[in-house]
């Protein structure tokens, strides 16, 4: 392994206003503080020990792809990858580095914008049973992880504990009014196709993703991460076939090793072996390579 995760992060005199699954958020006054660190869940459960540079991984990977997409919708950073640290940050720095992201202080939409492109994981089982994806008919005949004749918006209510809840477009008209609903769903959209084709002509397919939205002194903006390992599902284009399940850059390895151990899902959960720690790393460290041309 390449180094130790970092799996907590604390900062003398800032407050952390939370801590999630993988994030640290702490609060700046007039900006808000990302720290992804190295910790890693499944099942929605953390494991006790992380994936070394995932952290890193997730950061620099939504920094490419909101440098990407800035000319097709705002965006919530406030400084960029080298871009230096305010004065209170700077004694920090190198525990911040390639990890943390500088943002705007918004207001997160109570709904997950996720995008469906491929039939897979709750999709496929949904589609097998009703011939519907969140209760959208499709064509009958689909195979698991066939492409779906378009992609296809399939929200969710975002849940702190435990799974997100798949809801309507009507409920997020109903969260969100109609145009703001039709805002996101259509950004949603556009972002999905365009990292689709790009990521395409780059050896990785993203069956799925997920994108949160956030509102600006009154502006929509695309917020927390975007199009990472964590948030999408990739698969390599180069071993793909429909009508199985599929190889992936993602956590796949750890859930393959828990579901081998018959872990019963509830915390706590079980430490990750070298080697699924290590392969795991791989992974993440090959996407990003692949989508950036660079390595890390």
């Amino acid at each position: 392994m390449t180094s130790e995760p970092l799996l907590n992060i604390d900062i003398p005199g800032i407050p952390k206003l939370r801590r999630g699954k993988v994030r640290e958020v702490f609060d700046l006054d007039d900006a808000l503080l990302l720290v992804a660190t190295d910790r890693i869940s499944a099942f929605d459960c953390v494991m006790p020990n992380g994936i070394p540079r995932k952290g890193e991984v997730l950061t620099q990977l939504s920094f490419f792809w909101f440098d990407r997409f800035a000319g097709l919708v705002p965006n919530q950073l406030l400084a960029g990858p080298t871009d230096p640290w305010p004065a209170r940050l700077a004694p920090y720095a190198r525990l911040l580095a390639r990890r943390a992201m500088l943002v705007k202080k918004a207001k997160p939409l109570p709904v997950e914008c996720v995008v469906r492109g491929y039939l897979a994981g709750s999709g496929w089982k949904e589609y097998r049973a009703s011939q519907t994806v969140c209760g959208i008919k499709l064509p009958p005949g689909l195979r698991e992880a066939d492409e779906l004749p378009e992609p296809i918006f399939t929200p969710a209510t975002k849940a702190e504990t435990g799974h997100d809840e798949n809801i309507s477009f009507d409920r997020v008209e109903s969260l969100l009014g109609s145009n703001l609903a039709s805002q996101v769903r259509d950004y949603s959209l556009t972002l999905y196709r365009s990292a689709r084709d790009y990521a395409r002509d780059r050896g990785i397919i993203i069956a799925d993703t997920k994108f949160e939205f956030g509102l600006h002194n009154g502006q929509l903006i695309l917020i927390d991460e975007v199009l990472t390992p964590d948030s999408s599902r990739f698969w390599p284009a180069d071993t793909y076939e429909p009508g199985r399940s599929q190889a992936s850059f993602d956590k796949q390895f750890v859930r393959d090793y828990l579901e081998s151990i018959n872990w019963n899902k509830t915390p706590p959960a079980p430490s990750l072996p070298p080697d699924v720690v290590a392969r795991t790393q791989q992974k993440y460290l090959e996407a990003y390579e692949r989508l950036t041309g660079r390595p890390l």
